[in-house]
């Protein structure tokens, strides 16, 4: 070329030269960016297969440097902790609630307990549908199946939302839950009747199960496991196996698990696929385990769920078919079906899979308690007015009244079992409840060696310590009565009438209180010393309010015990227990009952106040002063002609009114 020609001409000849030439110009550009595809690919394989041989080293790297720029390549996260939402009475949920945190703890996920009475659903539980966390409920079922005073308002919120229309049935789409139920099966209409509406409630409004709801009982003779923390354990260990799952990007569970295998996971279904087609997994329930939501629960959830939940009337029959067939097997399970046999094998059979009424976890509680308890289901303690007798000093109301030593006195029952929950209840509600005995039996010899044997024990103790008197030490070391009022329903053993004969065959007299709901074992009741009836209120009203009577017929029972009382050939009283602002204003009442039962004495006492309780709102101001009870006593007199006042035992606020016909 010659440079010294013109630039323009020089740039036309190159350009002209550029484009005759074009063909090699394109070829090696193609030949170049070949290389360097392959280049990249090898060099891209190699890292992936360094980063697969030694993976720890980058996985906690948030971005890698790619051509000489940051790349995002955060690692997905499945779940970003777990709320932990407890609402509790007595404090079992509580406790429960931080279990459960700790085993969450130790698989190093963030975890929040929160009591629902300190959260606010209207502003916060919308934020768990995109937070990723998994929410989980354990909540109690309380009196006449309402949610504890802590859950009130977040269940109330819960029922608004999921039954009115301006929130939308998907409000709380994308929110993962698991609900833990506690309950007491005894109360048959409201058996966990709050864990079971919050479950629904929350399918309702589109949120989504990882697990089936679990229910916790109270009642050792029908709970799953053998008792509420035995429910709950089993429980907690498939919730954890499914967090584990969750965490690893797993599908969560339906909701509708067969025994063995979760039958939702890997389904390439859409959430609202599942609540469409809802009904038609009414098939998968025969092999329910105890957490599975009942058939009929899950009808009353479709009929709430709006017009698309629709049941073919050609798959009823099936439905019903299937139903049975899970019925019957839960039956067979619960060992039901063995009843209806014959023979001792099988009477035998029934007794061996009956459970104890102490578990470990009751039985820890009242040995705190100072009980001594005696096989499975006895216990005896020392009283107070025992040990103030030893000491020289007065005795209790009863040896005031009726000359009983108490110092020679042994407090027993051969059943911690009752069928009330009194609110002024002494025991703070820590013994078991029920309205038969469904319990392992202990024989009535066993019982009263080892209650004598126990008693003993704990008088010996007092051998040497200042104050205590050595003939009444002595004496204390023999029991010559015995009060069957410790805590429970003594009525309730099956061999009671055993029971208290051997008593008389050792020369020691019985006192017996029963809380007036076994007229039938009343009047089957060979004669004790004495035979009380706890008259805790005059009025159906109040009796329910006070004593909380397990039994649907508490007040026909109740009435027929005291008819059953008026029967009895023998010494009778009647225990009336003053509660200041609830029984106190019912004296034409209670004027009518005692003409009812016509016992020969009434003892009327002020409620004795034991210390805060979650499971009772009483306090001090409804403890009434001793000149409180002296009025209300002389007021009941003035009703009752037949009788008079006999006694009082001021330090105890007790005073003994009696029949004129026992006045020496």
């Amino acid at each position: 070329l010659d440079v010294s020609m013109d630039p323009w001409s020089f740039f036309y000849t190159c350009l002209v030269s550029a484009l005759l030439h074009r063909f090699y110009i394109y070829a090696a550009i193609a030949f170049g960016v070949s290389v360097w595809i392959v280049i990249q690919f090898l060099s891209t394989r190699k890292k992936g297969e360094n980063s697969n041989r030694n993976p720890a080293p980058s996985e906690g790297i948030e971005g890698k440097l790619l051509n000489g720029f940051t790349t995002p390549q955060a690692k997905e996260v499945h779940v970003a902790g777990v709320k932990i939402f407890y609402g509790s009475q007595t404090g079992t949920a509580k406790r429960f609630a931080t279990g459960l945190a700790e085993a969450v703890v130790s698989l190093t996920l963030p975890v929040e307990v929160i009591s629902m009475g300190d959260y606010d659903p209207d502003d916060c539980l919308a934020e768990e549908t995109t937070s990723r966390n998994v929410c989980v409920f354990l909540v109690a079922t309380y009196t006449d199946g309402q949610p504890t005073e802590s859950a009130a308002w977040f269940c109330k919120w819960l029922e608004e939302a999921a039954n009115d229309f301006r929130f939308g049935k998907t409000y709380l789409k994308g929110l993962r839950y698991a609900v833990f139920g506690l309950g007491n099966s005894v109360y048959v209409d409201h058996y966990n009747t709050v864990g079971r509406n919050i479950d629904r409630w929350l399918w309702m409004l589109s949120a989504s199960r990882v697990m089936t709801r679990g229910e916790g009982d109270c009642n050792v003779a029908q709970s799953r496991h053998g008792s509420i923390e035995a429910d709950f354990e089993a429980w907690k260990a498939k919730f954890l196996s499914q967090l584990q799952a969750l965490c690893r990007g797993e599908k969560s569970c339906s909701g509708k698990c067969k025994k063995g295998k979760c039958k939702s996971l890997g389904k390439q279904s859409k959430e609202s696929s599942d609540h469409e087609h809802w009904a038609s997994e009414h098939e998968n329930t025969e092999a329910e385990e105890l957490f599975e939501t009942s058939s009929e629960e899950e009808a009353d959830a479709e009929e709430a769920g709006g017009a698309n939940s629709v049941i073919d009337v050609e798959d009823l029959g099936n439905m019903m078919s299937h139903m049975k067939k899970a019925k019957r097997e839960r039956e067979l399970e619960e060992g039901d079906v063995g009843m209806s046999l014959t023979g001792g094998n099988a009477g035998r059979k029934e007794e061996g899979e009956k459970r104890e009424m102490i578990t470990p976890a009751l039985r820890e509680a009242l040995t705190k308690q100072g009980y001594k308890l005696v096989g499975s289901h006895s216990g005896v303690k020392l009283c107070r007015w025992t040990k103030s007798m030893l000491r020289g000093r007065g005795g209790c109301y009863k040896h005031t009244f009726y000359g009983i030593e108490s110092h020679r006195c042994m407090e027993a029952t051969p059943s911690l079992a009752c069928a009330n929950k009194c609110v002024f209840c002494w025991r703070h509600h820590t013994n078991p409840v029920g309205t038969e005995w469904r319990w392992k039996m202990d024989q009535p010899e066993m019982i009263l060696q080892e209650a004598i044997e126990n008693h003993r024990n704990m008088i010996t103790r007092f051998k040497g310590v200042p104050g205590v008197k050595a003939n009444r030490f002595e004496e204390a070391m023999t029991a010559k009565h015995c009060a069957l009022s410790l805590v429970g329903e003594p009525i309730m053993y099956p061999e009671i009438n055993r029971f208290v004969k051997l008593l008389h065959q050792h020369s020691i007299s019985s006192f017996l209180v029963t809380n007036a709901q076994f007229p039938d074992e009343i009047r089957n009741l060979e004669p004790v010393t004495q035979l009380y009836v706890s008259v805790d209120a005059s009025t159906k009203e109040s009796l329910k309010r006070i004593d909380r009577p397990l039994f649907k017929d508490f007040w026909q029972r109740f009435l027929e015990s005291l008819k059953a009382l008026s029967e009895k050939q023998q010494r009778t009283v009647y225990r009336l227990t003053l509660v200041k602002a609830w029984n106190v204003d019912e004296l034409k009442a209670y004027a009518d009952l005692i003409s009812l039962g016509k016992p020969d004495f009434i003892e009327v006492k002020g409620v004795t106040y034991c210390g805060e309780s979650s499971a009772s709102n009483l306090t001090m101001a409804n403890v009434p002063w001793h000149e409180e009870v002296v009025h209300f006593v002389q007021e009941l007199a003035d009703l009752i002609p037949d009788y008079e006042i006999a006694c009082e035992h001021e330090h105890s606020n007790c005073l003994l009114v009696a029949h004129k016909k026992v006045r020496l």
